[in-house]
């Protein structure tokens, strides 16, 4: 159960850690410290420090209860319902305010970044792992998540310049109002590479089902097995091939593209799971017998509510 369900039901949604450090313990009080920074702990006046009740919250803090008192310190985790001076709606405020001056400050320095005209990938690799760090512990979803992670996917891009026509522009004037072909029953690849194609490469795009692109050579295959149209390159699934080959412009595509892969590889070269669930939702509808044009539909309704999270 999530933190927000929790404090609807009203289950003790509150996780306390009070504790007391011997004075003489200064550089382990300064470990505890940043370990609460860490976990995304929030100091109330009183001298303890809260978290949303969840078992990954709690087993935080009973771990770093253990180490308080083998510094010879005393400490005690406390599951809390409510708090006299502070209702559960001014503490999700507080948590979300603490998380959005946290994106904040990265959304800083990600524009100071993008302004250079060399980007080292060790700064940007440094930059997604603060994000993700942030993000672990964005427990209220903040409304700036997704706006800096529209930010850091375009760390990756090299705009066009306005007034001539990229490689992907080109490219896109000879793939409109075609025939796309693609396997029978469409998973999360297909599915999200169908929904690409239509938004941002072939707005009139048509697609079809089968397992030979042969059967109709004036089609465009995608996610097929073999050489033919646009497939999984090198590490690349379908969705990043769209992505490369068309130069799409869209961040918020740009995402998916990261999001999907990890769902349909299942390498977690991204440390993303979004689409894991929406993958298990179209595996179910075809165990349901849905036909490929209904899971098409439905599952490219999914991936545009997903696109609208992250832009």
């Amino acid at each position: 159960m999530d933190t927000v369900e929790t404090i609807e039901r009203g289950r003790a949604p509150w996780l306390v850690l009070i504790f007391s450090l011997p004075a003489r313990r200064a550089s382990e009080r300064v470990e505890v410290w940043r370990k609460l920074r860490r976990y995304g702990a929030h100091p109330l006046r009183s001298s303890g420090y809260l978290l949303p009740n969840s078992p990954a919250n709690q087993e935080r803090f009973e771990w770093l209860a253990a180490a308080i008192r083998k510094y010879k310190g005393q400490a005690s985790v406390a599951l809390v319902e409510a708090l006299d001076d502070l209702p559960s709606n001014q503490l999700v405020n507080l948590f979300v305010g603490h998380r959005t001056r946290d994106y904040e400050g990265l959304a800083r320095e990600i524009r100071r970044l993008a302004k250079k005209r060399e980007r080292p990938a060790a700064q940007i690799t440094r930059l997604r792992r603060r994000f993700q760090e942030v993000a672990a512990i964005d427990f209220f979803d903040s409304p700036l998540r997704g706006r800096v992670e529209s930010l850091l996917a375009g760390l990756d891009v090299k705009p066009a310049a306005p007034s001539k026509a990229g490689p992907g522009t080109r490219l896109r004037k000879q793939f409109l109002n075609r025939t796309w072909i693609t396997r029978p029953r469409p998973g999360i690849d297909r599915v999200s590479s169908a929904w690409l194609i239509r938004r941002c490469i072939d707005p009139g795009a048509r697609f079809v089902f089968l397992n030979d692109p042969a059967l109709q050579p004036d089609a465009v295959p995608f996610d097929m097995f073999g050489e033919a149209g646009f497939g999984h390159r090198g590490e690349d699934c379908t969705f990043e091939t769209l992505c490369r080959e068309f130069a799409i412009p869209d961040s918020g595509a740009l995402v998916l593209a990261r999001i999907v892969h990890d769902a349909d590889l299942g390498d977690a070269k991204f440390g993303r799971t979004e689409a894991l669930g929406l993958d298990k939702v179209l595996i179910g509808w075809a165990q349901q017998g849905l036909s490929d044009d209904e899971l098409l539909r439905r599952g490219m309704e999914m991936i545009e509510g997903l696109h609208q999270s992250v832009v």
